[in-house]
């Protein structure tokens, strides 16, 4: 028994032994193969310096993905690929082509972000157009997709685009509208996203703006940025969001009548006066390009001023902007609230479906359905890049709480020569145009991009 418990004792010791040891030998600092739970306080993991890896931000396009994974039923409207597909539980069931759509330049571009089926109709009748609509869903604003439009005589509309509605062919038309429900989907995708990629910066540049934003518009790239998520006053830059919302909801051969108490926000706009009608595209000079708060109520006020913030509301949940409030039409209130990241998605939906919004800014004619008593000449542009050929668009905004803010499109060029459209968000800076320049200058310093028109050809 007492050599059975030496032999125990003895065998213990030498295993413990050898244990001690081999952990000399073993290294301190483990490769894990497997992702540990990152819930798991205890877990820290071990950073290694490495490269910036590239940023992409969510975009119009990037919802299709998300609705096929959840299975969903829906539709997209696909006006890149000039394609209208029907998806029930995340599959393609029914693809067509789309036989007519709307001239962006013209401001007849549909609408595009997430919407959904608000009504059927076997037979719609277009008070616009004077036309009959044949297997017609309705999905936003005054945007329908249908057959072919046809007078009260029988006789098909012949025309090269539509008014923004979505044309099918007639059995196109027919068996969509009988596969989709009232209340199912609509994706509308005006542009899907570039290929083309970029190696990220390691610098930032030192500017004073508390947050800012570049990225690419063709591709969601995003450049540079700080405290993008961060909520902001945005002070008139909500005066976009305003002039998109006021394109889509009203048809614009349609005038205004002004009442006195139109024009009592703050400031004043010469030729707006109490008793007179304008063009409603006619108002957009003043309120893009002098940031006028009369015309913002004025505009506001044909489809009721509380109706008016509501659909500004609306719209940003279809156009993937998450952070965004409004409380009034022109920016006045500083409860208006975004972040850079969400008016780069302002900024692109505008470049692709309302482009007349951002020539405006720039005090360029656009199709204005009448006469326009607002000469460029004649108005004081804010916005400070309108002289740069390179510029886009935009708007400019200010309160004295608040700071400068600053939503700008520029044409660039890469190394092969190729055009990037970028945007620039400023917000709270203690000086707008200074902030935009550096943030210019390093995307060509860090990135290569020249101005689409060199500074040496611009007259």
């Amino acid at each position: 028994m007492k050599k059975f418990s030496f032999i125990f004792t003895f065998s213990l010791f030498f295993v413990l032994a050898c244990f001690y040891l081999a952990s000399f030998f073993i290294p301190r600092t483990v490769r894990i193969e497997t992702i540990p739970d990152l819930y798991a306080s205890s877990w820290v993991p071990e950073i290694e310096e490495s490269a910036p890896q590239p940023v992409y931000l969510k975009t119009i396009p990037d919802l299709r993905k998300d609705l096929i994974l959840a299975k969903k039923d829906f539709l997209e409207i696909n006006l890149d690929q000039m394609e209208v597909r029907v998806y029930q539980e995340g599959r393609v069931s029914k693809q067509v082509e789309i036989y007519k759509k709307g001239d962006v330049d013209s401001w007849g571009g549909t609408a595009a972000g997430l919407y959904e089926v608000r009504a059927k109709y076997r037979t719609a009748w277009s008070g616009v157009s004077e036309v009959y609509m044949p297997y017609t869903l309705h999905f936003y604003g005054k945007y329908y997709l249908h057959g072919q439009s046809y007078y009260p005589g029988g006789a098909k509309l012949i025309s090269s685009v539509s008014g923004g509605c979505i044309r099918l062919l007639d059995q196109d038309a027919k068996e969509i509208y009988e596969l989709v429900d009232k209340g199912t989907a609509v994706l509308v995708i005006d542009k899907e996203n570039s290929k083309y990629e970029y190696q990220p910066a390691e610098e930032l540049p030192e500017v004073s703006s508390q947050s800012w934003l570049a990225a690419d518009l063709d591709s969601g790239f995003v450049f540079g940025a700080k405290n993008p998520t961060e909520e902001y006053s945005i002070a008139s830059l909500t005066k976009l969001m305003t002039a998109v919302v006021v394109a889509e909801k009203i048809s614009l051969d349609k005038s205004i009548y002004v009442y006195k108490t139109m024009l009592e926000a703050y400031g004043s706009t010469e030729k707006l006066a109490a008793g007179q009608r304008y063009g409603i595209v006619e108002i957009f000079y003043p309120f893009l390009i002098e940031s006028s708060n009369d015309a913002g109520e004025i505009l506001a006020g044909y489809l009721g001023r509380g109706n008016t913030i509501r659909l500004m509301n609306e719209k940003t949940k279809s156009i993937l902007m998450e952070n965004t409030n409004f409380t009034d039409p022109t920016g006045f209130d500083r409860d208006n609230i975004s972040t850079s990241q969400d008016l780069f998605q302002l900024a692109r939906y505008i470049y692709n479906n309302r482009p007349p919004i951002l020539a405006i800014s720039k005090g360029e004619p656009v199709p204005s359905f009448g006469a326009n008593r607002f000469e460029d000449e004649d108005l004081w542009n804010k916005n400070i890049f309108a002289s740069d050929p390179n510029f886009v668009g935009g708007k400019t905004g200010y309160l004295p709480v608040i700071k400068n803010n600053g939503l700008f499109i520029f044409r660039f060029l890469n190394e092969d020569q190729e055009e990037r459209n970028i945007a620039i968000i400023i917000l709270n800076s203690e000086n707008c145009k200074s902030d935009t320049q550096k943030i210019y200058r390093w995307l060509g310093e860090e990135y290569l991009l020249a101005p689409a028109i060199p500074i040496n050809e611009q007259k």
